[in-house]
């Protein structure tokens, strides 16, 4: 959305903190043994504290406050009493919520205890590329651009990139223009990042596959050649210089 007065940027910082802090804190009440319905609940809770609608739970009907994938699962996760958490899972964590007629978005993911099957680097990878991608978005940037530039980031790294997974515009609803903050480059769009609007950017980072595709369930995202993908997302205000990270309560970066 694009920012033209005080009390909406007001309104976007609130949603904003308030999705960010229930990430963080979701990501430190996650514990071995736990199932990731327990874990929703949680999150749940937390947002209904804060006033709060879960966006997935409200706008799509999602089972779900939270979108809570495991391992091989690169996306939309569906919390479940029967998926127990273990020992060096790589867990992500999206939430997204609405508060005051405001919508914000953010996700992160992370290894659970110790690092047994070696998914550190690639959650590392991840968090960085989306931290360099960031860190060159300002208004008049083409949105191929910074897809070309994670794009780049992970092939150096080792990696993929899921290229039907996309950022997107949010504020007076979660997914407005621009809908397609690609994770590659492509040559024909002409779109430009707008000064005062509100994005949310996202990396899709993967070890093997390049296509997400749906399970049975309706929701649940595989890789199309298998592997692991981590994502990482934070909502931004676009400015002429660095963008304000509006969900960095979040503490991705610390």
């Amino acid at each position: 959305m694009s920012i033209t007065k005080e009390s909406e940027l007001i309104g976007m910082q609130e949603i904003s903190e308030v999705v960010g802090t229930t990430l963080k804190l979701m990501k430190e009440y996650a514990k071995v043994g736990m199932s990731t319905k327990e874990l929703d609940e949680y999150g749940g809770t937390l947002l209904k504290s804060y006033g709060a609608k879960s966006a997935p739970f409200e706008t799509y009907g999602f089972p779900g406050y939270s979108c809570i994938s495991v391992n091989e699962e690169a996306a939309h996760g569906i919390p479940s009493e029967k998926k127990i958490l273990k020992e060096g899972d790589l867990i992500n964590i999206d939430v997204s919520a609405e508060l005051n007629g405001f919508w914000s978005d953010n996700g992160g993911s992370f290894v659970l205890g110790k690092d047994i099957h070696n998914h550190q680097p690639l959650v590392d990878a991840s968090k960085n590329i989306l931290h360099k991608a960031i860190s060159n978005i300002r208004g008049g940037v083409k949105i191929a651009d910074i897809g070309h530039l994670i794009e780049t980031q992970a092939k150096k790294s080792g990696f993929k990139v899921i290229k039907n997974l996309a950022g997107h515009g949010v504020g007076r609803s979660l997914h407005e223009k621009p809908e397609n903050i690609l994770n590659y480059r492509v040559r024909t769009n002409r779109e430009r990042f707008r000064k005062n609007t509100t994005v949310a950017v996202e990396t899709f980072i993967s070890t093997k596959s390049t296509i997400a595709l749906e399970l049975n369930d309706g929701w649940t995202l595989v890789g199309d050649k298998g592997g692991f993908v981590t994502q990482h997302e934070q909502t931004i205000l676009i400015t002429d210089g660095k963008p304000i990270i509006l969900t960095e309560s979040n503490g991705m970066w610390n």
